[in-house]
């Protein structure tokens, strides 16, 4: 497998279903993250080997930013076409993702926690893998 590195995420668009959520990305793709999103207060804990996704909408909720939290499937110049970026945490390590948004990993698990008041929209999590997807929204305690 060829290196991965770091990607900055871009503005995507976005639209709230009763459904689901619809991402438009920068090259033109529309994906529709089916289900209503688990309510989750305080820390989301994810399950160790999923892949796991950050949006952060914007206070309209009609866009926002996506970042992969150690995803090392998607070649880098395709993260970038698209607008989705990357990050990669050692074990014990930790940074803000987004104002008020922090990506932690413990052991082999990624950890999202949300400083609600910091955040001007809402914070969605994908975690997913070849067997199915969850998806949650982290709210104020």
């Amino acid at each position: 497998m060829s290196q991965r590195s770091e990607v900055a995420p871009e503005p995507l668009g976005v639209e709230l279903d009763e459904g689901g959520i619809y991402v438009s990305y920068q090259d033109n793709r529309r994906v529709f993250y089916n289900g209503i999103p688990e309510l989750v207060t305080g820390t989301l804990r994810c399950r160790p080997g999923k892949d796991v996704q950050v949006l952060v909408t914007d206070e309209s909720e009609t866009e926002g930013v996506m970042t992969y939290v150690n995803e090392l499937k998607t070649a880098d110049d395709i993260l970038e076409s698209s607008g989705v970026g990357r990050v990669y945490l050692d074990p014990g390590e930790s940074t803000e993702l987004f104002e008020g948004v922090v990506a932690s990993v413990d052991g082999l698990a990624v950890e999202i926690t949300a400083d609600m008041d910091a955040v001007d929209g809402r914070v969605f999590v994908f975690e997913e893998d070849e067997l199915g997807e969850q998806m949650y929204e982290l709210s104020e305690d």
